[in-house]
């Protein structure tokens, strides 16, 4: 067949990218078009996201597609990280600008809400992990502070889906970014209206969910004038980062058989998990704390979110403030270089989760649970490598207890590849051979659902197989275990359970 280019728009938390992706039947092949970073702008007490921002990237990525493929081009697809939405008013404004996950609005809402409706039933609605940061909360948050922008929304729409309607006008949301937001069901492959009303939350404004590889519509004239894409169609993918980035996990896929591999989609965030036909809401799943999110073909990802680089990129971030612009090639070299194993942190401890002194927080977690404690950069960043190992560990255990079976290979896709200090430590950590690649799963993912849309690929299997064949991939086996063994039992003493 003749070469077909599919863009994809790829916004991760901390940064976002346009690639194109060139297929022949058989290979894929990536080409970066626009690379750009973001985040989180603390401004009148709020941490918002810039959305015109990232818009203006977005068109910037999709001249630079225009200029190199032109006509070639056959549809675009979004991507983004899930939970945090927009709102549309009557006349389809956008209310504000968009807050971001880690915002402190949310602080205790968890525990109010679960103090109104009990755990075990919101978790029966919704099969989704409980974290401060899920939509549900942001919505309670709005409610409990008496927002006028709730009451004036007339249109909810996920971050991808904000940016499909921004490209084509047309209002939709997707189902696998839908399913991260404790706000829909997945059983009944809806939204949790019943849940939603008892907490006063406008279920009007949620609009049916639409399915990965749905074709949304053309270019808005303005945005086809402004980036020279005439005539390019867009197509919904798994719109939620992890749910394509699974499609892209090179593994051979046994549709309705019990999973013998887990994939970790590892980058800020680190989701570990496996796919299955259909939700596992029993009570070992809500007592692991695990999350039942749609996939791609309407599987459903079991899945734990994980602290995962965040932690690392946080302590570069202040350690650049102070002067100390380290490369992660130095940093690794620094790690690699300072005692294994000396202190065991928890990635998923509270005083992790916000911005601020990560270094200062790894030493005072350290001082708290009686370790060593790490004097230099390359010490604490060790600690954040192999404290995201050890959950690994913790996660792939529940794992095996909620599918009923031996996990015998670890897939680790996503940007989290190119550390492979971690890559190791996880291999080590959890006593699995660990396969590491592709680096771009998300944008793989992306660009092999819209190809199945075109009718190029006929499933996420023969995706899987196109991947196999077209990216690179390393191998790590596991070291010896005495070591990691005694330092688990130590993480186990101070773990978030």
């Amino acid at each position: 067949m003749a070469e077909q280019v599919y863009l994809a728009i790829d916004l991760g938390a901390s940064g976002g990218r346009v690639f194109a992706g060139r297929f022949d039947g058989s290979r894929l092949a990536l080409d970066e078009l626009h690379r750009f970073e973001h985040g989180g702008i603390q401004a009148g007490g709020g941490l918002y996201w810039n959305s015109l921002g990232l818009w203006q990237q977005i068109v910037e990525g999709l001249r630079a597609a225009h200029a190199r493929y032109g006509a070639a081009i056959r549809s675009i697809g979004v991507d983004t990280w899930g939970v945090d939405y927009g709102l549309l008013d009557a006349r389809d404004e956008l209310l504000g600008q968009p807050r971001c996950y880690r915002d402190r609005r949310t602080t205790g809402v968890m525990q109010r809400v679960l103090e109104q409706v009990p755990r075990e039933e919101v978790f029966r609605q919704t099969g989704v992990q409980f974290m401060g940061i899920n939509t549900l909360y942001q919505l309670v948050a709005m409610r409990q502070q008496r927002s006028p922008q709730l009451d004036m929304a007339k249109t909810f729409l996920m971050m991808p889906d904000l940016i499909n309607w921004l490209l084509t006008g047309v209002k939709s949301c997707e189902a696998t970014n839908a399913s991260t937001t404790q706000c829909f069901n997945p059983t009944t492959h809806d939204w949790a209206r019943d849940l939603l009303g008892k907490l006063d939350i406008p279920t009007e404004m949620f609009l049916p969910v639409t399915e990965p590889g749905s074709r949304l519509g053309k270019l808005r004239p303005e945005v086809a004038d402004e980036t020279g894409l005439a005539d390019v169609e867009v197509v919904a993918p798994g719109t939620h980062d992890t749910a394509s980035a699974v499609v892209a996990v090179p593994a051979a896929s046994k549709p309705g058989a019990r999973p013998d591999w887990c994939y970790i989609s590892s980058g800020t965030w680190s989701l570990m998990g496996v796919e299955t036909p259909g939700p596992v809401l029993t009570d070992a799943c809500l007592r692991w704390n695990f999350t039942n999110e749609g996939g791609v073909g309407r599987t459903i990802r079991l899945l734990k979110n994980i602290t995962g680089l965040w932690l690392a990129q946080e302590c570069r971030r202040v350690w650049r403030q102070k002067g100390k612009n380290l490369s992660w090639d130095e940093l690794t070299r620094l790690a690699e270089a300072a005692p294994a194993l000396a202190s065991v942190i928890d990635p998923d401890a509270a005083e992790f989760q916000a911005p601020g002194d990560m270094p200062e927080a790894v030493r005072a977690y350290c001082r708290r649970t009686g370790q060593a404690v790490p004097t230099d950069e390359g010490g604490v960043f060790r600690a954040c490598l192999e404290g995201i190992a050890h959950r690994y560990r913790y996660v792939l255990g529940a794992l095996e207890s909620l599918t009923e079976g031996r996990i015998e290979t670890i897939h680790v896709v996503g940007g989290g590849t190119q550390n492979k200090q971690l890559c190791q430590a996880t291999a080590d950590a959890c006593q699995r051979p660990v396969v590491a690649g592709p680096v771009e799963a998300t944008v793989i993912g992306n660009v092999m659902v819209q190809a199945m849309s075109a009718g190029a690929v006929g499933s996420v299997a023969e995706a899987r197989e196109v991947v196999g064949r077209s990216f690179a991939l390393e191998h790590y086996a596991p070291r010896a275990s005495a070591p990691w063994d005694a330092a688990y039992e130590r993480f186990l003493k101070v773990a978030v359970r």
